[in-house]
């Protein structure tokens, strides 16, 4: 879910201005708030997640940093194990809050971060949003 602001605290996940598909034009900060289920049967291995933003024609948005062109992508690892009290067979829930600073996208784009995890994706794993138009300038 793409948000204002997100936070992992004692297992749950905050979540602060939810929901939204529509930002700028401008800056403005952005987070992902994400619940992934991990099959009982593989809660006990180590995976890997992975999100990339695309530009509206699935490749990657690249910023020009001090070190060349970069591409906006978050990555990390999680291994979540069985916890004490959860039923044999259900799914064990990791909570994952990615904050970022704001992003500066141009006007009237439209965008989508792209979650993979162990080398898959899927298309509920996608989260699109648009930059709204710039404000047209008086004369």
């Amino acid at each position: 879910m793409l948000c204002d602001s997100a936070q992992v605290a004692e297992g749950k996940l905050y979540i602060l201005g939810g929901g939204w598909s529509v930002t700028g034009p401008g800056l403005a900060p952005m987070a992902i708030a994400l619940r992934i289920d991990v099959d009982w049967a593989s809660a006990e291995e180590a995976h890997h997640w992975e999100l990339f933003l695309e530009d509206a024609d699935g490749g990657q948005v690249v910023f020009e940093t001090p070190e060349g062109a970069q591409p906006i992508e978050v990555r990390g690892d999680f291994q979540v194990g069985t916890p004490q009290g959860v039923p044999e067979g259900s799914d064990v829930p990791v909570n994952l809050a990615i904050n970022m600073g704001p992003l500066p996208l141009p006007a009237g784009g439209r965008y989508t971060w792209r979650l993979m995890i162990d080398g898959e994706s899927k298309e509920e794993w996608i989260s699109t949003f648009t930059t709204r138009p710039a404000p047209l300038q008086a004369l």
